[in-house]
């Protein structure tokens, strides 16, 4: 609540410290116990089946955890507070190409025996590609939200409210799967239902994607991300600038733009050349 957390992240903090408190219940050692040499026993037993990403998160997660067991008199041990968290890198993640989101839109349809699944599907990848939504964002999406037929209002991280564009092909798209949709869709619903009426969700999703990028022979680094970042890779080819793109995808700080984007080295040397005329 303090820090406004998505549910995702949450779930990812709570699954952190539950196995964690597994590993000392094993290791048979009690809280006020642990030493540094145990928490680097811990964070051992993690390096096969988790990359640095994963136990850099799970480190926060305790040292959020610990700290606030020691401020309330719960315990007190600050031993985490020694354990260095492991270097992250930020690697660049790969746009979809054009070509290739023709190809998956139109190969959905094989994976779903009804149309109005297909047509719900089509309609979720063409809103996360046309508006640059996050998954969770654009499964949250409900009625109200697109009561103004020119711009979406979109929730993200941290309960922040941002405005995007609603392209008439997204709207188009968006149409055509409530026009067939089987279900009632109220106005403060999500709009994107599953076959028994629920509230569709980014696993059945994500496993969509999957089928289709392995029937079409495509990329592993093809999610339902991808395309988010492919929207922003397309605008900044097609001339847009990172402080709209910025805005556009909801992101705090500029940098986490850059690493979302990539600067075609034509188009880098064209600003690098005007700024030297300067």
């Amino acid at each position: 609540m303090e820090k406004k957390y998505s549910v995702n992240t949450l779930i990812s903090y709570r699954t952190d410290i539950f196995y964690f408190v597994e590993f000392i219940f094993r290791e048979k050692i009690s809280f006020e116990e642990l030493t540094i040499h145990d928490f680097r026993k811990w964070l051992s037993s993690r390096i096969d089946d988790h990359n640095n990403a994963s136990n850099a998160r799970a480190i926060a997660a305790l040292r959020s955890f610990f700290s606030f067991c020691n401020q309330n008199d719960l315990l007190k041990n600050r031993e985490i507070e020694k354990l260095k968290t492991p270097k992250v890198a930020k690697p660049v993640p790969k746009a979809v190409d054009l070509i290739d989101i023709e190809k998956i839109s139109t190969d959905i349809a094989q994976f779903r025996k009804n149309e109005w699944q297909a047509k719900r599907d089509l309609a979720l990848l063409t809103l996360i590609y046309g508006c640059g939504l996050r998954i969770s964002e654009a499964l949250s999406i409900t009625k109200k939200n697109l009561e103004n037929s020119q711009s979406l209002i979109v929730e993200g991280k941290g309960k922040k409210q941002r405005m995007v564009p609603l392209l008439p092909l997204v709207r188009k798209q968006l149409d055509e799967y409530f026009a067939i949709c089987p279900f009632e869709i109220l106005r403060d619903q999500p709009i994107f239902l599953s076959s028994k009426g629920r509230i569709y969700t980014r696993r059945e999703f994500s496993r969509l994607i999957y089928n289709v990028r392995k029937n079409l022979n495509l990329s592993d680094t093809i999610t339902p991300h991808s395309f988010r970042h492919s929207f922003a890779t397309h605008l900044l080819e097609a001339g847009g600038d990172l402080r709209t793109i910025q805005e556009l995808l909801g992101h705090e700080n500029l940098s986490t733009t850059q690493r979302y984007t990539k600067v075609d080295k034509s188009r880098l040397l064209s600003v690098y050349g005007q700024f030297m005329k300067r």
